[in-house]
């Protein structure tokens, strides 16, 4: 006899999720309260509402909310001030939603006095790790259900004969196939796995791009766009303040519209395999090279390179699940505090899949001095004679070991 007596299941009122549900109440029979996050994935999110309402959920336990305005502010633009990408070009989309899914869940634990979560997560996948991880460091004794972990409905065809036996409304496209991917959106991306997909060698199929145009068929003129920003965070696009998701939402539309931010990428997964998946991150592709442009005028070098430096680990801290780690808050509390005086404007150039950086400006911080850098007279701003004593004390050790290697013959 199961010991859990309610559980807050993510529910996202797809195939997966209802079979989930009505498993729950057979397997545990336990009551079970549905959570539904909207972070910008632009899908109608009330027929969630309908389908919990069907499986007997009480009202008051139907969670839908709006979170896009804290993903984007409370963990997107976190993470942008790292400039954080995993194995040279990820960026995170799916990764950086986990915690604040996992935080909500939580949350609506002890708002309804639940024991248990449960997920609609993978055995292969990283998901299972950041939900339950993060769950953990939130609360060390709630107790987690892994139904891909459990039962054994472990293919598409049992999948479907458990809906139709339990009831559960069938989709045509679900009978049909549907999509032939696997796919995750937020406001930061949309990602595709499987099916065709799965054979590396095999090129994505245009169609299957949502987000963006191809660059082929993307304008012919450039697009030139202003980013402002505020201690390292975006806070207006061509002279336009707004809310942080709106921002992001509006570098998503300039972007696809001018076929940036595809990616096809085979990654080395955290329970050990790779995977190949393609990716669409239009808004955050034009964040990420604006970032750097004004970080390039604002930040001292050895700064700029120490975050370069830490940016792999703190990547991976992300992708692996480790947001609410005491690791992850030491190194954010120090990529913040370099962040002060990253204030300034950046011209971007927007044309058939590229970004390009062709201007940047801070009237505050900048520390290019255009006296010292200039090639023209500087009036004596930089003195030349002093490089050739810095060049032969830095060659010492070179010239040292040169002389030894001559002697040994």
């Amino acid at each position: 006899m199961s010991t859990i007596k309610k559980a807050v299941l993510a529910y996202s009122g797809g195939l997966d999720t209802s079979v989930i549900l009505k498993w729950l109440q057979d397997a545990y029979q336990c009551e079970v309260v549905t959570f539904t996050a909207d972070l910008g994935q632009g899908e109608e999110l009330e027929p969630a509402r309908q389908k919990a309402l069907r499986f007997g959920i009480k009202p008051e336990n139907i969670f839908i909310d709006d979170l896009k305005e804290e993903f984007a502010r409370d963990f997107v633009f976190p993470m942008f001030r790292a400039n954080a990408v995993y194995e040279g070009e990820y960026l995170l989309g799916t990764s950086i939603a986990r915690p604040l899914i996992a935080k909500r869940l939580i949350d609506i634990v002890n708002q309804t006095g639940a024991d248990a979560i449960a997920h609609g997560a993978t055995g292969k996948g990283n998901d299972q790790v950041r939900f339950e991880l993060g769950a953990y460091a939130l609360k060390p004794g709630i107790k987690v259900i892994a139904p891909w972990r459990e039962w054994e409905l472990l293919s598409r065809e049992k999948l479907l004969a458990y809906a139709e036996k339990a009831g559960i409304p069938i989709e045509m496209k679900h009978k049909q196939g549907g999509s032939p991917y696997s796919m995750d959106a937020n406001l930061l991306h949309i990602s595709y796995e499987g099916r065709h997909l799965e054979d590396p060698a095999a090129e994505a199929e245009e169609e299957m791009w949502r987000w963006t145009v191809s660059p082929e068929k993307a304008p012919d003129a450039a697009e030139y766009v202003d980013l402002e920003f505020t201690r390292g965070d975006l806070v207006a696009i061509n002279g336009k303040k707004q809310r942080a998701h709106e921002l992001l939402a509006r570098l998503n539309e300039l972007g696809g519209k001018h076929g940036i931010g595809r990616l096809d990428l085979v990654e080395n997964r955290y329970v050990g395999m790779k995977s190949r998946g393609c990716y669409e991150t239009p808004g955050g592709t034009i964040l990420l090279k604006a970032h750097r442009a004004v970080e390039s005028i604002t930040l001292d070098r050895e700064v700029a390179h120490l975050k370069d430096d830490l940016m792999p680990r703190y990547a991976s801290i992300i992708y692996n699940g480790y947001w609410w780690s005491p690791e992850r808050s030491a190194l954010q509390a120090l990529i913040d505090h370099t962040q002060q005086n990253v204030n300034g404007t950046v011209r971007l150039k927007l044309y058939k899949g590229n970004v390009s950086v062709v201007g940047r400006d801070s009237k505050t911080d900048s520390l290019f001095d255009p006296d010292i850098a200039t090639f023209e007279d500087d009036a004596g701003a930089y003195d030349q004679k002093d490089a050739a004593g810095f060049i032969r004390l830095n060659a010492l050790r070179l010239r040292i070991a040169a002389n030894l290697k001559a002697r040994k013959g």
